[in-house]
């Protein structure tokens, strides 16, 4: 009866969507089932907070996901809220009660036989443009960098004698990235080349056909290009070469600690997610290699 009540007062008085309505409702006798099958006596009103977080519990017993299981007790909330407001019932067991924290999806990363495709592989052509994406896609996958890194690169950030490039980061933190000898000939043609073709108006590194500076989205337009030739992922972004970057480091022997100050990482934590990624890789490399796995 309560939950008639409430179910009519989403519809009529919220306006609330028939799908959202559905979803509550099959929030509440789920609920409900399971506190009848917890204790006989109990019912809606007598349900105390105990009883609320063992359901959710019981949910997550269950394999269910935990925005599934967030979306149940959010409609477990929104009925207590309502059936105290018309003084249905004496308490809000559920107001105390929180969810399960959202797993985050693992970073997405290129394979490194994919990256080895793209940048070796194909036929790259001596035209700026040509010349310039790949040495934008190698910067990337080299030193890990943000796009908002790649994109603010100034001529003299860039040291080819030392091999390293200085950076200016979130809250303009700065750090020095050493890079490899193939992407200082790389960078050195590119510099060579864009002097020739484009008169500058600026001191960006990276350069447009104006001599402007290159802008975010045509940087994210050209990598989305050319990784769509050798992956399938859904995101294709300048982020995921970051993710390449970091998974490549760890997967051939980088330290955590080198990997978190080469990123631009505030907190380790933050670069442990990538340790889970190779994980998963490692797992999959078993799964494929074992006779009997």
């Amino acid at each position: 009866m309560m939950i008639d009540q409430f179910l009519n007062y989403l519809r009529y008085e919220r306006n609330r969507s028939p799908r959202t309505v559905q979803l509550y409702e099959e929030s509440l006798r789920d609920f409900e089932a399971y506190i009848q099958g917890v204790d006989d006596c109990l019912s809606l009103q007598t349900a105390d907070t105990d009883v609320v977080r063992g359901w959710v519990e019981h949910l997550m017993d269950e394999g269910k996901k935990a925005t599934t299981v967030n979306l149940a007790l959010s409609g477990v909330r929104t009925f207590y809220r309502y059936a105290l407001s018309r003084h249905l019932v004496a308490k809000d067991p559920a107001h105390a009660v929180t969810g399960p924290k959202k797993d985050k999806p693992l970073p997405q990363f290129v394979r490194e036989k994919d990256m080895d495709e793209l940048l070796d592989d194909r036929h790259w052509t001596d035209d700026y443009k040509d010349v310039r994406a790949r040495t934008i896609i190698i910067l990337f996958y080299e030193t890990g960098i943000r796009l908002a890194e790649l994109v603010g690169l100034d001529d003299e950030d860039v040291d080819l004698d030392a091999l390293q490039l200085k950076v200016t980061g979130k809250r303009d933190k700065q750090r020095v990235i050493p890079f490899g000898e193939e992407l200082a000939a790389l960078l050195q043609h590119y510099l060579e080349l864009r002097d020739q073709e484009v008169e500058r108006q600026t001191t960006a590194l990276f350069l447009n056909k104006r001599g402007e500076r290159i802008s975010r989205s045509h940087v994210q337009g050209l990598v989305r290009r050319y990784l769509s030739e050798v992956t399938t992922l859904k995101k294709r972004s300048p982020h995921v070469l970051r993710h390449t970057f970091a998974t490549a480091m760890l997967n051939n022997g980088a330290g955590l600690e080198s990997v978190k100050k080469l990123l631009g990482h505030e907190s380790l934590e933050t670069t442990e997610i990538y340790t889970h990624t190779t994980f998963e890789q490692l797992k999959r490399v078993y799964n494929e290699a074992h006779p009997r796995a």
